[in-house]
């Protein structure tokens, strides 16, 4: 466990309590192409769902604006190499009078244990009446590491979507919504711990021969939220409103996407689900593990009656199929609706996301170049490369931006098939698009 030293503010309730370790003047690093994300978006790594463990003995208490009125989340690590996420919890229970945060995360699990609706006494006075914070458990293999990484970025992105606030890494000027222990301590105060930094640079360079800073961790929450709510930020490209949101906890919810072959709507609540609609061109294959799942006429936990169809009596490992609707499921989980021909009126099924085997795409996200698009394309603009694991849909044509010059922000490299593609996203009028390389000069 993490060797909490809590300080008593003089004129401060309780939960005033701050944290105080190491002290560092530091910086984060500039976001250059980092080796961890490009391993975990070209390995198409899953996050693991939220697990609620609520224990009612946290005390309750409102942040500054409110009561569920969190400003931002603070990612901590528990500096010690030793322990595992139960112990930590263990831990945090039976001395939660120095110390507790909301929620741990390692590389198999994301376990909320505190109410996120009431602070946290994880990063001092100033920290802990602002921030919903997590903790994230030491872990000793690369494949462990970046699977914690990209679950405590997909955590962080949640949060945000969950209380309608947006990215913006704090580490330069202390004003942001994702922040690390080290930004509070140097534009807050009221503690004075580093984390996570040491062990996001040492993990990063024994695994991976790179350091891994915060700034490289915050590109990869963008990508995150990007998935769970359609933004202009990298990788996800959605100008126009394409999904639709289930909420259990809304009366007005948008009837979702999923037109499919049987089955009618219950009015039992279920989990939300977001649907991000393709134009039906993109396509995966069955994985080597499809085998373990099912095939179903809905998602299964949605607001509707899933119904386990069966495989396709054609299918086996590595056939191709086509892609149309993608929905996430509030606990996190990815599905998608496939076809097994082009055919717009084949039958669909919903399958789990392992089931199927995606594209590898690789991002370089720090692009700032201009380019001229050529005036004989006719290569269509879409919102996400093509047969990513984000689906695509085509959002214009090449045609109506030839000859024009273009700001070129970022780059992605597909493999897919044993054939490599270069893709680029450009931006006109605030609107930014993916196109295929051949469309720029």
């Amino acid at each position: 466990m993490k060797t909490w030293k809590a300080t008593l503010l003089l004129g401060m309730a309780a939960t005033t309590m701050g944290l105080v370790a190491l002290n560092t003047n530091g910086t984060s690093a500039q976001a250059a192409d980092s080796v961890v994300n490009n391993y975990i978006n070209s390995s198409n790594l899953q996050h693991a769902p939220i697990t609620s463990s609520i224990w009612n003995g946290f005390p309750k208490n409102a942040y500054r604006n409110g009561v569920g009125k969190p400003e931002g989340v603070v990612v901590h690590e528990t500096a010690n190499p030793n322990s595992t996420i139960y112990n930590e919890i263990a831990y945090m229970k039976n001395n939660y009078q120095n110390a507790f945060v909301h929620s741990f995360v390692d590389a198999s699990k994301i376990i909320n244990i505190a109410n996120t609706n009431y602070l946290a006494w994880g990063s001092g006075y100033y920290g802990n009446q602002r921030f919903v914070q997590f903790e994230q458990v030491e872990v000793h293999s690369k494949a462990a590491f970046a699977s914690e990484i990209n679950n405590a970025a997909y955590y962080t992105a949640a949060i945000l979507k969950q209380y309608n606030l947006k990215p913006n890494d704090a580490a330069y000027d202390g004003k942001g919504t994702v922040w690390s222990h080290e930004a509070v301590s140097k534009y807050l105060g009221g503690t004075d711990h580093a984390d996570p930094k040491a062990y996001y640079a040492s993990a990063g360079r024994t695994y991976f021969g790179q350091a891994y800073t915060f700034a490289m961790f915050y590109q990869l929450v963008k990508q995150r939220y990007n998935e769970l709510v359609p933004s202009t930020e990298i990788p996800a490209v959605d100008n126009s409103s394409s999904s639709s949101v289930v909420s259990s906890s809304s009366s007005s919810a948008t009837t979702p996407a999923p037109d499919t072959d049987s089955s009618t709507a219950t009015t039992t609540v279920k989990p939300a689900v977001t649907y991000h609609k393709g134009n039906g061109n993109d396509w995966a294959t069955l994985s080597n593990t499809y085998r373990k799942y099912r095939a179903y006429n809905h998602v299964k936990g949605s607001q509707y009656t899933a119904k386990n169809l069966g495989w396709n009596y054609g299918s086996y490992v590595g056939r191709k199929v086509y892609l149309d609707n993608r929905g996430v499921k509030k606990s996190g989980s990815t599905w998608y609706r496939i076809r097994y021909s082009k055919s717009k009126h084949a039958k669909r099924y919903w399958v789990y996301s392992k089931a199927l085997q995606f594209a590898k795409v690789s991002y370089t996200t720090d692009l700032d170049q201009t380019n001229t698009v050529k005036s004989t394309s006719k290569a269509p603009l879409r919102n996400h490369v093509l047969s990513s694991s984000y689906l695509s849909k085509n959002t214009g044509s090449v045609t109506d931006l030839a000859g024009q010059n273009v700001t070129v922000n970022a780059k992605a490299v597909k493999v897919q098939a044993g054939k490599t593609t270069v893709w680029y996203r450009i931006k006109d009028n605030n609107k930014t698009y993916w196109v295929y390389q051949s469309a720029l000069q």
